[in-house]
């Protein structure tokens, strides 16, 4: 059998799409209200907006699958921010009323919603995203949410002042989310923790814990992922921005191996790993970034055969899925089409 391929998340919206997302709003203390873009964007596309992003999803599940993707992604079309979009579903989260927050390490900052009261459930929506988007393919499609720690990071709180109880309120939010698409037959969930690679330490000690708390009672037919990014820069080509440290992966190796996590990502286009690391993952598949998301270069077939080649040296090959570094937003439809059609066809060869 040849090595499974699935994508990450985004994926760039097609030019009919006009909702804002990460990929075309200069961050910075201007940065309006996200709900305010989102529904500015919506009103702009006029009463056909549901039927025009729908159209969207289409092109960019068939754009994967057409690709050679085994598990696919909505590419978060309908998202205007991949994280603030969950919030808006939530208590808790005041959207008018803005706080300005470094983030990111201080890589940047922005006027971010504030928290200002306990965090719940408002309104369930990854069923009705799911749906919308698995109707394109029969193809298992998986759906991406934030984590708590992510999702606590990319917003101010002003009321909890305690990232583990504001992180498990967050958790029990999306434990609803997840249990519901669980019932719904969405069979791959991924909650992205970028947060986990950047910060490690604040992982082990109560970041893990949360994840296990939003994936609790999550059936064993689901495959539960994480996905951990090292860094996502402002632009194509730009070599020098912020990354997770090198050894970040190892320090949380064995806390992704011991958990009840089935895959978990490991960034490898864009910064090489000592692959050994694959071998702390004793039972836990391992999402492989095998094409780097933030450069022009598109690798070739045997390149990337040859690093997923030397990456089963150090792990099982039903345990290795290959996949971009991390979602494809920056690329643009052509060059990222390129970057997968090369990515699977170097999975399949294998």
């Amino acid at each position: 059998m040849p090595l499974k391929t699935t994508c990450i998340g985004a994926y760039p919206k097609p030019d009919y799409v006009r909702l804002p997302d990460w990929f075309n709003i200069p961050a910075g203390p201007d940065t309006a209200d996200p709900t305010k873009q989102w529904a500015d964007a919506m009103t702009a596309m006029g009463p056909d907006a549901d039927s025009i992003i729908a159209r969207g999803i289409e092109e960019v599940v068939r754009d994967q699958v057409d690709a050679g993707i085994d598990i696919p992604t909505d590419g978060e079309v309908p998202r205007e921010n991949y994280i603030h979009y969950h919030c808006r579903h939530l208590n808790g989260f005041d959207f008018v009323n803005l706080t300005n927050k470094e983030v990111r390490g201080g890589t940047y900052s922005a006027n971010l919603p504030t928290i200002n009261g306990p965090v719940s459930v408002r309104s369930l929506f990854a069923v009705d995203d799911w749906k919308r988007a698995q109707a394109f393919t029969d193809r298992p499609l998986k759906f991406t949410i934030p984590g708590p720690m992510t999702d606590s990071d990319t917003n101010c709180d002003a009321y909890y002042h305690d990232p583990v109880r504001l992180g498990a309120d967050i958790a029990a939010a999306l434990n609803q989310e997840v249990l519901a698409l669980a019932d719904a037959g969405c069979r791959h969930i991924q909650i992205d923790e970028p947060l986990f690679a950047r910060k490690p330490t604040e992982a082990l000690q109560y970041g893990f814990e949360n994840l296990e708390r939003a994936f609790h009672g999550c059936p064993n037919h689901v495959v539960r992922t994480v996905h951990m990014c090292c860094g996502y820069p402002d632009r194509l080509d730009h070599p020098d921005y912020p990354k997770a440290d090198l050894d970040a992966y190892l320090q949380i190796a064995d806390a992704i191996a011991m958990s009840t996590i089935n895959a978990g990502s490991v960034e490898d286009a864009h910064r090489h790993n000592d692959l050994t690391l694959l071998e702390h993952f004793k039972s836990t598949s391992v999402i492989f970034g095998a094409v780097a998301i933030a450069k022009s270069r598109v690798e070739s077939v045997e390149e990337i055969r040859q690093r997923l080649a030397e990456a089963l040296q150090h792990i099982d090959a039903d345990r290795l899925i290959a996949a971009p570094d991390c979602g494809l937003g920056l690329l643009g439809r052509e060059l990222a089409i390129a970057k997968l059609r090369n990515l699977s066809e170097a999975a399949r060869s294998l």
